[in-house]
């Protein structure tokens, strides 16, 4: 672990590999290195950062390159890359494929070739005889995911994890879009209708259209289906009184858009946009294996645009509607780190890979699986960032329960004490952690943080 080393070494290494534009290889490392070190606990060392996400390794052999995954500031500035990546990757584990790939679409956007919509990329695509995911992916997948008997009718297993759901995927999936809210003051807007203070109406307006969305897709499962209906509808619910244009909700666009931070330029003939769309669905439809299915609809609506704006969205929950007609657990993004998953979006848009989006959906699919699947699954190891702040993740969460606070007193009291006490880069993390905790707490955990039944039961009175 990190922690073992010393934390300057550490640091003098990151910045050694951040100095070459194209990364460094593990001589120039020693070299820039003030205190030596022995070549064998040099290679440990590195081993340690790229396996904690530090550094990325690429090439094998001599050609072997470490390059660092955050600006390194300079070395008398008062800057942590370390600490800065671990808070927004805690735990995703990439493969090398996603690694290169997410190396390649953190270049600057100059050093990156523009690219137009590839048509073949769909074209190439067979259902049932292409496959994005692998046959042992999808099994482990389905062992995770299996929730409820197959003869059950379709949506059953949405409909009773459907009150967490709804708050797990709204937070998410609006987190992703570079929502404000909290976890908390999600929770609050779609159980009560409260907005919280100080926030844009658009962010609260997105958090509802994905409630809205979220129970059409779990209301109608048994004719839900990568069809017309559902897509346009799925547009419209999400991007209702959001867009500039109200008759765009729930209309194929017949404008050009652009990708914000990409070099791609989606197709801009309404008539091949239509005749892609339409092509999309025609090849979802056939895909029998639900996993394939979710994967391949995550990858294809958003590489096509077929809408104005929202087509991640839409993208996201087209994903869960073979999960929910399967009966399978759904799948929520919980923990996704934001920046890989755009990360991983541009890779798609500008390269025509999957690796990357394929890494982020496996494990987020189990992530999911771990919260709404009657049996616990093995996560492998724990998060390193509750690991860092575990003492003072209990200390606020016992506050808040002994004072007794309310939601919205808490929401505040959380606020301030992430300004507090945590480090800028790590208070958003912090705050979910938190609140995600306060959210989960029941009679049969509180003694993990210090509570007694009695200060417990105070509390729900007034958090509920």
């Amino acid at each position: 672990m990190i922690q073992k080393t010393p934390h300057q070494t550490l640091e003098n290494i990151v910045r050694a590999a951040a100095t070459p534009p194209d990364g460094a290889s593990i001589e120039q490392i020693a070299r820039a290195l003030s205190a030596p070190l022995a070549h064998r606990t040099l290679q440990r060392r590195l081993a340690e950062l790229v396996s904690q996400g530090v550094l990325l390794k690429t090439g094998q052999g001599r050609a072997t390159r470490y390059r660092a995954r955050t600006v390194v500031a300079p070395a008398n500035a008062a800057f942590s890359p370390i600490a800065e990546y671990a808070a927004e990757k805690p735990l995703l584990t990439l493969s090398g494929e996603g690694l290169a790939l997410e190396a390649q679409v953190r270049a600057p956007l100059q050093s990156r070739t523009p690219v137009g919509y590839d048509r073949t990329f769909l074209d190439r695509y067979r259902p049932n005889t292409t496959l994005y995911l692998s046959e042992q992916l999808r099994a482990e997948l389905m062992a995770s995911g299996q929730a409820v008997s197959v003869e059950a009718p379709a949506g059953t297993h949405a409909r009773i994890v459907a009150s967490r759901l709804l708050i797990d995927l709204s937070w998410n999936s609006s987190r992703l879009e570079g929502n404000t809210y909290s976890l908390l003051e999600t929770e609050r807007l779609l159980s009560g209708g409260e907005m919280a203070d100080g926030k844009e109406a658009f962010d609260a307006q997105m958090i509802l259209n994905h409630k809205e969305a979220i129970e059409f897709l779990i209301a109608s499962a048994s004719e839900i289906g990568f069809n017309r209906y559902t897509i346009l509808n799925l547009h419209a619910l999400l991007s209702d009184n959001l867009l500039p244009d109200p008759t765009a909700s729930g209309r194929l666009r017949s404008i050009a858009v652009g990708i914000g931070h990409s070099v791609f330029h989606p197709l801009e003939n309404p008539l091949l946009i239509e005749e892609c769309f339409d092509r999309v669905l025609e090849i979802a439809s056939a895909i029998t294996d639900p996993f394939e299915q979710a994967f391949f609809a995550m990858v294809h609506l958003p590489y096509l645009q077929p809408f104005e704006d929202v087509n991640k969205r839409v993208s996201r929950l087209a994903a869960n509607i073979p999960l929910i007609r399967s009966n399978l657990c759904p799948l929520s993004f919980v923990d996704v780190p934001k920046q890989t998953y755009l990360g991983a979006m541009i890779a798609v848009y500008e390269l025509g890979r999957i690796e990357l989006l394929r890494d982020v959906f496996v494990w987020a699919y189990k992530r999911s699986c771990a919260r709404y699947s009657p049996v616990r699954q093995s996560l492998g190891e724990p998060d390193p960032f509750r690991l860092r702040y575990r003492t003072v993740i209990t200390e606020v969460v016992a506050s808040v329960v002994r004072a007794p606070m309310t939601k919205t007193q808490a929401i505040a009291f959380i606020q301030l004490q992430s300004e507090t006490l945590v480090p800028k880069q790590d208070q958003g993390r912090f705050v979910e952690v938190v609140e995600t905790q306060l959210m989960s707490l029941t009679e049969g955990n509180i003694a993990r943080h210090r509570l007694r039944p009695s200060e417990y039961e105070r509390w729900k009175k007034s958090w509920d």
